[in-house]
């Protein structure tokens, strides 16, 4: 125990023993005076169970424990910092937690471990009267860092020289280092072809090879180890590789079309990363097919698409064999394959021969010829126009129907009755339509009988229904009437059954337990075919018959059956 001259009592090696009242005296010529304080020990604050030093890797997981004792007469409380820097819990993104809710215990989580969350823990237990501290140090292995000093040197048409200085490796050895590439053709950074193909860890220094020529490039290098890969470096400044002659021919030779006396050569422009260089352009190369001599243009402008050669000499859809390349200040590039290219077509020269018209009925009719020859069709055969038109019209007012490919006839509606038309053929191709045939006249038939069969009557079998009509007689402008077609449906559920009947009566099948049957007629000829008339009849006990006029007045029967008269259906 020492008191030093200003009074103050110190106490070394405190124990409970020392606890109680402590009086102080003073003294001096005006008087005297004492203070009385009441001395209490508390058992020390002492870190039981200190953290341990640890490594671990990037997304791990790892608990730092720390146990304390204490005086039981107050409270503890535990804190952690990093680098001598206080962790607050609610801002560490979930990063860290305590592990326990007991008091004498104060463990710290970290969970999903990051490179920033490496360095020096150090727990504090603290009471009101005291604390204690113990430290650890956590290491965090992840991939590397990333590179520093990119510089690019030794530029040329394909490579260049990329070096860079080694970045941290994170506590785990750099294996290797890829290298990235883009242009403002590419946006996206994609991984380029180096010499050495693998670069290794230690390395500082690799060429970048296979590049566009006369391309503006921006390069980053990323180291990797076992546990990933790093972040990228910063990327280098924009370099410009040299120009160099291009290294790929056109694509796309293409061609024909165009007025008569053209030749017109299409293709694919070639898009900027095949140019290679300034004063891009193409040389086309062109010959008739079979002869010996070429042909060769320039076309100095890279977008260009097409080539129109005219000359009066060139034969219409003449085949030339066609080739390309391109060009820039460096040279030429390599040479198409040769392409097939046909000139213009122009209309055909000769029109169909043997003409022949039929009449199918009253307004149709059917046009049949003999092709034009290939060799005369100037071009592609499309396929053959058919115009007709009224006599006394003039042709420019003509009808038009077209056929597709090779047909040989066309089958024509729409056309009035007993009228005489003019009807033409010509071939068609791209380029327009030939010369007409002859005119090839021909009248249309009579429409046929506008009255429907009258007095239509039947009689029951046990097996068949015999049903009759009265004729019809065609007038002066109807056609004959050569036949009958009767559309006969048994119930409303069965198939209709089409008969055709020469003359005004027929006989079908009409089961026993059929009750009634549909039946329409109508007449026939080279007209066509006529109005309908359609009954409805019902079986009744032994033989029956009804007759109703066209007219619509029925005759009364000579025994009971049911007759309705439904209306019309087309057949």
């Amino acid at each position: 125990t020492t008191i030093t001259a200003d009074g103050t009592l110190i106490i070394r090696n405190i124990s409970k023993s020392d606890e109680g009242k402590y009086t102080c005296f003073a003294e001096n010529f005006m008087g005297k005076a004492n203070s009385t304080g009441i001395l209490s020990v508390r058992d020390a604050t002492k870190i039981t169970l200190a953290p341990s030093s640890a490594d671990i890797n990037v997304g791990e997981n790892i608990s730092l424990q720390c146990h304390a004792s204490h005086d039981p007469t107050m409270d503890l409380t535990f804190t952690w910092s990093l680098d001598d820097f206080a962790i607050d819990f609610t801002k560490s993104e979930g990063h860290y937690k305590r592990a326990s809710t007991k008091e004498s215990i104060g463990d710290l989580m970290i969970l999903n471990a990051q490179l920033k969350h490496a360095g020096r823990y150090t727990c504090t237990a603290q009471t009101v009267v005291d604390s204690a501290s113990e430290s650890a140090m956590l290491v965090v292995r992840g991939p590397p860092g990333p590179p520093g000093g990119l510089v690019v040197r030794d530029i040329k048409d394909t490579t260049v020289q990329l070096s860079w200085s080694r970045g941290s490796d994170n506590h785990s050895p750099i294996a290797k280092y890829v290298i990235q590439a883009r242009t403002p053709l590419f946006s996206k950074w994609k991984q380029v072809r180096t010499n050495p193909a693998n670069i290794e860890g230690n390395s500082e220094t690799a060429q970048v090879v296979n590049l566009i020529p006369w391309m503006n490039y921006e390069f980053r290098v990323l180291a990797s180890n076992i546990l990933g890969t790093g972040e990228p470096s910063v990327p280098s400044v924009e370099i410009y590789t040299k120009e160099a002659a291009p290294t790929v021919a056109p694509s796309g030779l293409s061609g024909g079309g165009g007025a008569p006396g053209e030749l017109i050569i299409n293709w694919t422009p070639m898009h900027r990363e095949y140019q290679n260089g300034d004063g891009f352009g193409y040389i086309l190369s062109f010959r008739k097919q079979g002869t010996q001599t070429w042909k060769k243009t320039k076309v100095p402008h890279a977008e260009s698409l097409h080539y129109v050669y005219r000359n009066e000499s060139v034969a219409p859809y003449t085949p030339f064999e066609v080739k390309i390349r391109a060009f820039n200040r460096k040279g030429d590039g390599p040479e198409s394959l040769v392409a097939i290219v046909y000139s213009a077509e122009e209309e055909p020269r000769v029109a169909p021969s043997n003409i022949t018209v039929e009449g199918v009925m009253a307004t149709e009719m059917d046009v049949l010829w003999e092709p034009v020859e290939q060799s005369e069709m100037n071009g592609i055969l499309l396929g053959y126009e058919i115009r007709y038109w009224k006599h006394g019209d003039k042709e420019e007012a003509a009808d038009r129907v077209r056929t597709a490919g090779l047909e040989k006839s066309a089958h024509v509606t729409g056309l009035n009755p007993n009228t005489k038309y003019h009807v033409t053929v010509r071939a068609y191709n791209r380029a327009g339509t030939g010369p007409a045939s002859p005119p090839t006249s021909f009248t249309t038939t009579k429409p046929p009988p506008r009255r429907p069969p009258g007095n239509i009557s039947w009689k029951f079998t046990s097996s068949s229904v015999t049903i009759s009509w009265d004729p019809v007689i065609a007038k002066a402008d109807e056609s004959a009437v050569t036949g009958y077609k009767m559309l006969y449906k048994q119930d409303s559920h069965s198939t209709p059954k089409l008969y055709i009947a020469n003359n005004n009566q027929i006989e079908v099948p009409f089961p026993e337990d059929s009750t009634h049957a549909t039946v329409q007629i109508r007449t026939t000829g080279p007209g066509g075919d006529g109005v309908p008339e359609q009954v409805h009849i019902y079986r009744n006990s032994g033989t029956s018959m009804m007759v109703e006029k066209s007219a619509g007045h029925p005759v009364e029967p000579t025994t009971v059956v049911m007759l309705f008269l439904i209306g019309y259906l087309e057949l």
